[in-house]
């Protein structure tokens, strides 16, 4: 280990010797040698370094291209952590289309910027449309009133649309009338908090709930599902912008030049230009994820007759409870966030027990405006989601969400947090994953205390 004061002495020290040294080097760069080290986000185990060719990154640009979704007159808003893979990719895509980017790294000034930027797209976690449409949602519950029924009213209407130009038709008739309303009074302003010029949102790296993309949709704001690995230089598929071919609750069709295939046990494999190479001094992990060819994902995927993949859950997070019985959680948590606009994160547990039960935690912006009209104005985020008023709250949203689900996968227990999980806590990563094995240890008492009569 040297410090970076040294490294730059040898620099210094190698230039005065050999003056021409890094057009040298640059000269005998080829597309094979290695451009990148990223680092896994570390969810299921311990990190593992993505060894990324200049070829892989010079794939995800053309290919991306290649499907011509942007263009130079496009203008990204870009908060994502740049040394996350999805993060990186977004960088690069200018370089190749010329299209203008805004940076700023800070989350809680995402929507309040898009506004001031007016960018014409944006990629982002789930996580950031979740509490955008909770914070949207609750907020008009709370004004109560005429407000709240036109904002009701407006919302169905634009979600019949949604389903309508789903089909490749457009709205004509009483719809398409009653929609210039909704739009002009609701919608349209809705539109403006995130800049009033978004084509479309990008998400990845996690799955997200069908009924909040639809109600995006149906604000006019569209969200097209992505996929992509660190092993696969972010992006490998996508839908495209455009209501027949963006098929909500998917993640589309892969890139130009990507293949894909489900095996025998359900787990998807990628193969193409932008697949790593191998784990940075990790031969073993390496053989396990590239066999014959082809990338094992991890993920748990099936394939449409229209060619659209769909993922079911993380290969690893899926387990069977006590009666034999599979559960994937990455559904049931992703199904409450659409049931409870008051929801941050589900964690969900039941592995070889008799039942799921499950952590909870409540939005801190969403949950305020509840509170005041609970009498709790005022009080501390921790007092309001461990009240008596919270839990039953919360149980109703449960209830719902149990109804949506098969027998064996129903919530039967939870416990509310008293703090929202956070980057800094190591409970999320820097792109707003869920770290569920690290969570989960951090809370086994509570979790096994589920079970401590069962």
């Amino acid at each position: 280990m040297i410090t970076f004061a040294e490294l730059e002495e040898l620099g210094r020290s190698r230039l005065q010797s050999e003056p021409g040294v890094v057009d040298a080097r640059i000269d005998l760069l080829t597309p094979e040698h290695l451009a990148t080290i990223i680092y896994t986000s570390g969810t299921t185990g311990r990190p593992k370094g993505v060894r990324l060719s200049h070829s892989a990154w010079t794939y995800e640009a053309a290919a991306v291209d290649a499907v011509k979704i942007l263009s130079e007159e496009d203008l990204q808003y870009l908060w994502l952590p740049l040394a996350h893979v999805f993060g990186k990719l977004l960088l690069m895509l200018p370089l190749q289309m010329g299209f203008a980017t805004a940076v700023d790294g800070r989350v809680d000034r995402i929507v309040p910027n898009l506004a001031v930027v007016k960018p014409t797209f944006m990629g982002a976690a789930p996580r950031i449309f979740e509490k955008a449409y909770g914070r949207i949602t609750t907020m008009m519950a709370d004004e109560g009133g005429v407000k709240a029924k036109l904002f009701g009213w407006a919302s169905r209407v634009g979600k019949e649309v949604s389903e309508v130009r789903a089909s490749g038709a457009e709205p004509g008739g009483v719809l398409a009338a009653k929609h210039r309303v909704a739009d002009k009074l609701v919608l349209s302003k809705i539109r403006d908090r995130f800049g009033g010029r978004i084509r479309f949102f990008i998400s990845g790296s996690a799955a997200l709930n069908h009924e909040i993309g639809r109600w995006f949709d149906a604000m006019g704001l569209m969200i097209i599902e992505g996929y992509g690995l660190t092993e696969s230089s972010a992006a490998s598929l996508v839908n495209r912008p455009e209501h027949a071919k963006n098929r909500i609750g998917t993640i589309g069709w892969p890139l130009p030049g990507t293949e894909v295939k489900v095996a025998e046990d359900g787990e998807l494999l990628m193969r193409g230009p932008g697949i790593m190479t191998g784990y940075h001094g990790n031969d073993e992990a390496t053989a396990q994820a590239l066999q014959d060819g082809w990338l094992h994902t991890g993920d748990i995927g099936e394939i449409d007759d229209d060619g659209y993949v769909r993922i079911t859950d993380r290969k690893k997070d899926l387990f069977k409870t006590s009666g034999g019985k599979y559960v994937a959680p990455s559904h049931i948590e992703s199904l409450f966030k659409g049931v409870c606009p008051y929801a941050s994160q589900l964690i969900v547990e039941g592995e070889h027990r008799n039942f799921v039960s499950a952590l909870i935690t409540l939005d801190p912006d969403s949950i305020t405006g509840w509170a005041a009209k609970n009498d709790m104005a005022g009080d501390s985020y921790a007092q309001i989601v461990t009240s008596d008023k919270a839990r039953k709250m919360v149980q109703g949203y449960v209830d719902e969400l149990n109804t949506k689900l098969a027998r064996h996968e129903q919530v039967k227990k939870f416990h509310i947090l008293d703090h929202d999980l956070s980057v800094e806590e190591g409970d999320l990563t820097p792109s707003m994953k869920l770290k569920r094995k690290k969570v989960a240890e951090k809370y086994r008492d509570t979790l096994d205390g589920f079970y401590a009569d069962a």
